[in-house]
This record gives structure tokens, sequence and C-alpha cells, in this order.
């Protein structure tokens, strides 16, 4: 009964006519409004679902509008960050330009992940804080141990599946454990910049005593699974703790922080080989983990363009500010530079012609990366970077198939 009065005001408020959508849904459509950006008129669909029986609120679908009016009279959709209510929702139409829509956030809905959608309330800040719903950052940092694992594997053999998954449990939990670190220590710098300000201690979701509580229970975890491996594995292990503590201040002294979490996210391409052999080879664990420095300059770089504005405002640097109109020349030469030791890395483990066959192709993959980026657009940037997972898993199967067939 709710819904239907809701239908009813929502229809007299839009001056709406009713028309049928492939999806069974009804459509109301607006009389033409005047969006009050550096825009021309769009017009705004608004959807409500008749398979909705009662009102939702949540924060996972917040629609961005600005300064809407019909008539002079403000309605809904006007204003920041307005709720869903009872499957209503708003999308702008028309063509504004790419740079007033991503830095306005004109038509963008945002999506609810897996968190929002099957955990309990009381977890979601937890996991949003280990960015459980991005896993890309897990992925960033698994693939350099899975090279270095599947390199330390005997001639003729697969990677141990027992390392790679204690490998894969540390990863996850050693990125959680590094964001919540972050989380904590720019707290009062994730307030100022758009990306960022909704996290969980910035927002107010977690207190900073709630963060440091979960970061007990994450390392307590993590130090579970660096004792099953050998006693050289958990020196090498513990060291990297100073890099992932550390590494959050790194943009407020210097241009290069990019450079300082390559340092700390492949730190697994020598721990990797460590755990198999009980010792280190630096002829072929050196060039590997260097060139993952250089994979590391050359996608964080790219992510770091999407804050690049608001890190001029709030004083903090990066590699993005560092290169400026040069970001591309500078990005070309640490990919080459990473696909020059990944050969190097190879040719000291002595792999089969199918690891340079996959050199060939993660090559490619750089370069379309590099050279199809747009630096202005954020959703670019995002997508680029994203797809590194893909650049790892290339090198990681030339690495099993030149080993396995070697």
């Amino acid at each position: 009964m709710a819904f239907f009065r809701l239908t009813r005001v929502s229809r007299r408020l839009l001056e709406s006519s009713v028309s049928a959508t492939p999806s069974s849904s009804y459509v109301f459509h607006s009389q033409q409004q005047h969006i009050y950006l550096s825009k021309p008129v769009t017009t705004t669909r608004h959807y409500i679902s008749p398979l909705l029986k009662y009102p939702l609120w949540s924060h996972n679908h917040d629609v961005w509008s600005k300064g809407t009016d019909f008539h002079h009279e403000k309605v809904l959709g006007v204003g920041w960050n307005h709720r869903l209510v009872a499957g209503m929702s708003s999308v702008v139409e028309g063509n504004p330009k790419k740079d007033d829509k991503e830095k306005s956030g004109v038509g963008c809905v945002k999506e609810a992940s897996w968190v929002d959608l099957y955990l309990p309330e009381g977890a979601r800040g937890y996991a949003k804080l280990a960015r459980l719903d991005k896993p890309i950052g897990t992925w960033l940092l698994a693939w350099p141990c899975m090279w270095s694992i599947a390199l330390a594997a005997d001639p003729g053999s697969l990677p141990s599946f027992k390392m790679m998954g204690l490998f894969g449990c540390g990863a996850l939990l050693l990125r959680g454990a590094g964001c919540t670190i972050n989380d904590l220590l720019d707290r009062d710098i994730d307030t100022k910049v758009d990306r960022t300000r909704l996290r969980p201690i910035a927002s107010g979701l977690l207190t900073p005593f709630q963060g440091l509580q979960f970061l007990g229970l994450q390392l307590l975890l993590g130090l579970g699974i660096l004792l099953q491996l050998n006693n050289y594995s958990r020196v090498l292990g513990a060291s990297s703790l100073l890099l992932v503590f550390s590494y959050p201040l790194m943009k407020r002294f210097t241009f290069w922080p990019q450079a300082f979490l390559g340092l700390t996210i492949n730190w697994g391409a020598l721990l990797g080989w460590a755990a198999v052999k009980g010792s280190l080879e630096p002829a072929v664990v050196l060039p590997l983990y260097l060139s993952g420095v250089c994979w590391t300059l050359v996608y964080d770089t790219i992510y770091a363009h999407q804050d690049k504005e608001d890190d001029v405002k709030v004083g903090v640097k990066s590699t993005a500010l560092r290169f400026g109109d040069d970001t591309k020349l500078w990005l070309t030469g640490f990919g080459t530079t990473s696909m020059g030791l990944l050969a190097l890395s190879g040719l000291s483990a002595d792999l089969g012609w199918q690891y340079y066959a996959s050199l060939v192709a993660a090559s490619g993959h750089l370069g379309w990366q590099i050279g199809t980026a747009d630096l202005s657009s954020r959703t670019d940037c995002s997508r680029k970077f994203v797809s590194n997972k893909w650049f790892g898993a290339i090198i990681f199967s030339g690495v099993v198939l030149g080993r396995t067939f070697q």
C-alpha cells in the first residue's frame, strides 16, 4: 500500500507519463531539466520496480546529481548523495563532457559489492577496510610470490600447490593488513580525497581503535602462516614488515612512493623461492624482484593519476605528479626494464622457450596499457590498473610451462 502511495506521489512530483520497459519496470519520464554544471540541458529517467514491496535504504546505491530543478522547485535527485527509496533510481541522460561527469559524479550510480549483499552489517566495515571487495591488490601481491614458487620448482615439475595455497592466503592477509595500516595513518588525508573519503575509518564507520584491533588479528593470522615456512623464510618474511608499516608515510616525503610500494609488494619474489629452496639464488630472484618493482611503477603511476588533483590540494606526492606530461615516456622505460629483467631471470633459471613466448604476450599487454591509457580519465586509469592481474597471470603461465617442459 505504501509502495503505491509513493508511486502516485512520485508521479505527481515528476509530472511524468508512464511507459513500459523491456524489464517490465515502469519508467517515469520527467520533463526536461537543467543540470547546473557547465553543460547543456539533460534529462532524467526515474525507475520504480514493481517487484519491490518495501522501501530500500542502502548506502551502496548512492545517486549523484547536482542542482536539478523543475519549474524552479527542488525535487527528487537534488543535491549530493541521495539514497534510493522503494526501488526508485535516477539516471541522468544526455552527453555531458567526460571531465564534468567524472569530477561531479553526474550519472554515476555506485554498485553494491558482494560485501554489501552477503555479509552481516557489522562485518562490512572490516571487510572494506581489508579491501575484500577489491581483490586486485591481493592479485598484485600474490603474483610475484607465484612466479617465484614456480621458478623454484624442479625441472619437469609443477609448482608446489601447498606453497601456492599458503602464499595465496598470506597475500590476502598481508594486503588487508597493509590497507589497514594505510587507512589508519592516512585517515586525515583520506577525508579530503574524493576517491577515499568513504573508507571505513575516514568516514567514521570504524574507529581507529577498531582498526588497530583488526590489524592485530590480521597480523596474528599472518604469523600463523609464516610459522609454517622454514626458518630462513620466517626471518625474511618478518623483515618485510618494516616496509609494510613505513610505505604509507612515503607520499609525505618523496615523489617516489610508487617505487617504495614496489619494494614492498614484490617481496614475495624473494620469499617464494626461499620457502621452497631454503635459501636465495641471487641470479634468479634479484632480477625477478627488480622486474616486479618496475612493473609496480608502471601500474601504480597509472593508478596515481586518478588522484593527482586531490594530491596537489592536500600536499602529498606521487610519481604521477613527478612525471607529469612525460608520464608515458617514463612508463615505457620502466616497462621495458621490467621485461628485460624478467628475461634475465628466466635465462638464469634455464627456462624453456614457452616462458619467452609469454614475455612477448606480456610485453604486448604492457604496451597496450601504456599506449592507450587516458591519464585524464579516472575510469580508464582504474580499468588499466585492474588489468594488471592478467599481466601477472601471463607471466605465471609462462614460468609454469617453461619449467614443466624444460
